[in-house]
């Protein structure tokens, strides 16, 4: 059975963490990373260096072949309630697109394998570079933001169309974004961030808990975790 919007929703999903079980960079980086990847996190962290930067530079430093590329992408699983969520939404005529400060061809790879490769993707783009090698561009960067996909610039143009936003994720690079959608379904850093910074959103640690929530979200019952107030069903003035 059908569930019927009480207003248009778009979804915005973080990839890295939330429906990749782990994050893809760190796990190629830990097995085919030259020497210096390490203290490039480590300026990302202090907050020396954007993650477009840290990125760039730690990609760089790659050393895998295609070959070996692919065989360890098709290694890594992703949450087990996702292609459900995914068919629920799709169901429910609300779509969904992958926005992640993470890899493109590993996003479309990993997710081939589930037969989810049709979905919508703005991340960064892994291009080869010679022999082992690899390079970075990053088509969804936007001036002023240090991250190598402007997941807020991304919220943002989604808040233009007659429609609500939802975001899920589960980290450092959905804190812009969350201040700019309607509502959050959060993991992990996120929840903490949500509730300090006041933002509607419910915690989930599956997407078989994002599966039960999303009827009551887009009937508009939904409560806010912060005032156990239901969520208003008519669109937010930006």
């Amino acid at each position: 059975m059908l569930i019927a919007p009480s207003t248009p929703w778009t979804i915005l999903c973080d990839f890295d963490g939330t429906v990749a079980v782990e994050d893809v960079i760190d796990s190629l980086l830990v097995r085919f990373g030259r020497p210096g990847w390490e203290a490039l996190e480590d300026d990302w962290r202090a907050g020396r260096i954007g993650s477009r930067e840290c990125m760039q530079g730690q990609v760089g430093l790659l050393d895998v072949s295609r070959d070996e590329l692919d065989a360890h992408l098709d290694s890594l699983g992703i949450d087990h309630g996702f292609a459900a969520f995914v068919e629920l939404a799709h169901d429910c005529r609300v779509g969904l697109r992958i926005v992640s400060d993470g890899l493109d061809y590993a996003i479309a790879r990993i997710l081939g394998r589930y037969g989810l490769d049709h979905l919508p993707v703005s991340a960064n783009s892994l291009q080869p570079a010679g022999c082992r090698q690899w390079t970075l561009q990053s088509p969804s960067s936007s001036a002023g933001c240090g991250a190598g996909t402007c997941k807020c610039a991304v919220a943002s143009r989604a808040a233009l169309v007659p429609a609500r936003t939802l975001l899920i994720g589960d980290g450092a690079s959905d804190f812009c974004a969350a201040d700019r959608v309607d509502f959050v379904f959060a993991k992990h850093r996120l929840i903490e961030h949500c509730r300090s910074a006041g933002i509607p959103y419910a915690p989930i640690a599956s997407f078989d808990e994002a599966i039960a929530l999303l009827p009551s979200l887009l009937d508009g019952s939904l409560t806010d975790t912060h005032t156990t107030l239901p969520l208003h069903t008519e669109k937010l003035p930006a």
